[in-house]
């Protein structure tokens, strides 16, 4: 009997969750990896719209910056500091590795699993974190990060909320794991000092998407679940629902775990009638990728006005005709069709190729990865805290702009990979293991 029925026939629920796989042993460390990858970039991201906003692709609204920043802006930062392109490979990614253990083990109780953690797996460390920022703006204030913004002409920079009395701070984590809709607009974000703490509303909220349709997969055959994804892809698409997103990662999950893609992506795409000859499977993906990448060069380099045109198009919370009909915010997170296509074209390539899977392998990115949570909870508020405050007083003691940036951004990396380290072992590690032991009891 294989490992599979196994976990399938058994009735002790102890058994399964000792024996539960996990990315870390799934063969598929690469995606950690690559989540390791993407760790560095939102880190690089999050300094340079502070520090260096003209560097970043989306704060276009500055056209008057030193001329070198402006050329990083329209040709690197397309590809390795793009807010919208990094949210766009996480939301994507989660999709692709959260039904990992249930493909792996298909049982109920890997399922109930999955639901019953999810949230507190989440809300713990984001309950920690918010309690950070907000014991340290309540002492620091934030005049601070108004008066640097001001100083350095950053207008793509909010200054952080503050949350002001317990009650907010409860009602502001509460949200996070509620809101389902316009996942921005909510105090917890606010006070997050990146104004990034919106994607792992998103993320949690779009997991219950993979949860219920990935249990269906081993109950239908291959050939409907890739037909039927199609349409629902296109319908997400239109009514802008970020399952087109979701749904995307999981077909690619079901892909490489179910129907053996690898292995007939490395042999190539069959044309019909003529049996002799396929076409690599890299020329679709890289065509896929060069089109999604083009119009980010596109609407970066040429025509920023187009950078938004494409919310016009969309039908928008099930209500209305079209998105504009609600005067929507072009500055609003959007799932947006340029990153979809680079994303997806990238993990084509990815999910083909051993040198690609074997890059992102590495001890180092793997590392990363396993704490990927933890940078995205520590850097933001290192680098609007202690990298401000270097900042004003190098330029107090006479450095240069460009020097004290250089300073701040080696120094709050240091103190991101102390802070993370101590935040993954003190609670995110622990909240994992809690949420296991909590779990592990009620099936007892």
């Amino acid at each position: 009997m294989d490992e599979k029925s196994k976990y399938l026939m058994t009735g002790n629920v102890v058994e399964i969750i000792k024996k539960k796989p996990t990315p870390e042993v799934s063969g598929q460390e690469y995606l950690l990896g690559f989540r390791g990858f993407l760790a560095i970039q939102c880190f690089i991201w999050t300094f340079l719209n502070l520090f260096a906003p003209n560097t970043v692709k989306d704060a276009v609204i500055i056209n008057d910056g030193p001329g070198w920043q402006i050329a990083l802006r329209k040709s690197m930062s397309v590809l390795f500091w793009n807010g919208t392109l990094i949210y766009t490979f996480l939301i994507i990614l989660s999709a692709r590795t959260l039904p990992i253990p249930f493909f792996k083990a298909p049982s109920k109780t890997v399922v109930a699993s999955a639901v019953f953690r999810r949230g507190m797996r989440l809300a713990l460390p984001v309950a920690v974190t918010l309690a950070i920022i907000t014991t340290a703006f309540a002492t620091l204030g934030v005049d601070f990060v108004r008066e640097f913004l001001t100083l350095t002409g950053n207008v793509a920079t909010k200054t952080p909320y503050f949350i002001s009395n317990t009650f907010i701070y409860c009602t502001s984590v509460f949200q996070l794991f509620w809101v389902t809709q316009v996942f921005d607009l909510q105090s917890g974000n606010f006070a997050f000092p990146s104004g990034t703490l919106w994607t792992i509303n998103l993320i949690y909220q779009q997991s219950y998407t993979v949860f219920m349709i990935m249990v269906i997969v081993p109950y239908t055959r291959a050939a409907w679940r890739v037909k039927m994804a199609i349409p629902f892809v296109a319908t997400a698409w239109w009514v802008q629902s970020w399952s087109w997103f979701t749904v995307s990662g999981l077909l690619l999950a079901d892909a490489v775990m179910n129907m053996d893609f690898k292995a007939k992506a490395q042999r190539g795409i069959p044309i019909p009638y003529i049996k002799s000859f396929r076409v690599p499977s890299w020329i679709p993906a890289v065509l896929i990728m060069v089109a999604g990448l083009l119009m980010q060069y596109l609407w970066t380099a040429w025509n920023p006005s187009l950078l938004n045109a494409e919310v016009a198009v969309h039908s928008n919370g099930y209500n209305y005709a079209l998105a504009q009909d609600l005067n929507d915010d072009p500055n609003q997170p959007e799932a947006r069709a340029d990153n979809y296509l680079f994303v997806m074209g990238f993990l084509l390539l990815l999910e083909t190729f051993d040198i690609l899977q074997n890059l992102f392998n590495n001890p180092v990115f793997v590392y990363l990865g396993k704490r990927s949570l933890s940078w995205f909870l520590t850097q933001s508020w290192i680098i609007y805290i202690v990298g401000i405050k270097l900042w004003m007083h190098l330029q107090s003691t006479g450095a240069s702009s460009d020097a004290a940036n250089i300073a701040c951004f080696f120094v709050t990396l240091l103190l991101t990979i102390i802070v993370s380290e101590v935040f993954h072992r003190v609670v995110d590690y622990p909240a994992d293991a809690l949420t296991k032991r909590l779990f592990k009891w009620m099936c007892e």
